[in-house]
This record gives C-alpha cells, sequence and structure tokens, in this order.
C-alpha cells in the first residue's frame, strides 16, 4: 500500500469524527510516512512501519468515544435551590412580563393586519353600494346626484384595488416575520440545550 491508498483509506474509516480531527489525523500520520521516507524507507516499507489502518481507527475511535460520550447532568445544589425558589416572585413575574409584551405585539402586529383588510372589504362594498344608489338616484331622483354616486362608487372600487394590493403585501410581510421569529427562537433554545 502506497502513502495516498493509506490516507484515503484513513480518511474514510474516520468519517465519523469531526473534520477537524480527521485533518489533524491525517497530517500527523502523512508527516510520520514522509519521516520514514527521509530515513531510507521506501514508500511503501513506510506505510507497512505505521501499521494497518483497521488498527489505528481502532485505536482512535475508543479515544473519541469518551469524548463523544454524554456529560452527565450536573445536579443543583441545595443553594441554587433555595435561590431559585426565594427569587420565584421576581423571575416569574418577568417572565410572565415578557410572555404578555410578546402576545401583546403578536395581537396587535394581526390587529393591524385584519384593520386593513376591513379597509378593503369597506372600499368594494361602498364602491358597489354606490354604483347600484346612483343608478337608482339617475333613474328615480336627481340623475346629477347619481352620476356623482356612480363615480365616487368608480373611485372607491379603484382604491380597493390598490388597497388589496397592500394588504396583501402587508400580510405576506408579517407572516414572513413570524416564521423568522419562530425560526430565531427555535435556533436559540436548540443551542441552549445543545450547550447543556
Amino acid at each position: 500500500m502506497n502513502k495516498k491508498e493509506f490516507i484515503a483509506s484513513l480518511r474514510s474509516g474516520l468519517k465519523g469524527l469531526p473534520q477537524k480531527e480527521i485533518e489533524e489525523r491525517v497530517i500527523f500520520y502523512s508527516e510520520m510516512i514522509d519521516d520514514r521516507i527521509e530515513e531510507g524507507f521506501s514508500e511503501a516499507d513506510a506505510v507497512a512501519f505505521i501499521g494497518s489502518v483497521d488498527t489505528i481507527i481502532s485505536q482512535i475511535a475508543p479515544e473519541n468515544q469518551d469524548i463523544k460520550e454524554k456529560k452527565p447532568k450536573r445536579k443543583m445544589g441545595a443553594w441554587e435551590i433555595v435561590l431559585i425558589v426565594l427569587g420565584f416572585p421576581v423571575w416569574f413575574s418577568l417572565l410572565t412580563a415578557v410572555f404578555s409584551v410578546a402576545i401583546s405585539l403578536y395581537g396587535a402586529l394581526w390587529a393591524v393586519i385584519i384593520s386593513l383588510w376591513a379597509v378593503f372589504a369597506s372600499f368594494v362594498a361602498c364602491g358597489f353600494a354606490g354604483i347600484i344608489a346612483g343608478i337608482t338616484f339617475i333613474f328615480v331622483t336627481n340623475p346629477l346626484t347619481g352620476v356623482a354616486m356612480i363615480g365616487a362608487g368608480i373611485t372607491l372600487i379603484g382604491l380597493s384595488i390598490f388597497t388589496f394590493f397592500g394588504c396583501h403585501i402587508a400580510t405576506k410581510g408579517a407572516l414572513i416575520l413570524i416564521q423568522k421569529t419562530a425560526i430565531a427562537i427555535k435556533k436559540a433554545l436548540t443551542k441552549k440545550e445543545a450547550a447543556k
């Protein structure tokens, strides 16, 4: 086996380890082979001197098994429990306040979105009502007032088109904001769990 084959086998055998550690091991054994070659060994003899790849991998695996094992959870001391219990009125009220503010902001955001859609719906309803009332006025009472009402109805329907696009963009933006906030919260919580 030559150096290139040895390094390739070593790399594939260490796949489960972190990349940094794989690179450190590969560099270490590569330098070891190079040192033997400088001492006068042939490349095949230098690789054979180090030993088989399987033996090296089996020696490295137990070392990393100890690192990979989960650390036991630290037990809380009595003084920590006392502090948590005594601090309950403070931390619980702060936690409740933060939760209440978050819920309020969420509700306010959707209240604005619903209000925008209500404006859109009222523009549409008033526009059609104005047109229908204008037609009625033209034939029943005052034609000039009827024409003005039809014009106002058409204007409101035109405004409703612009309002629709604004409402659509605002709703989409709110959903994106909520999604990004949820992802940020999830990442923060998973980082804390990973740190433990």
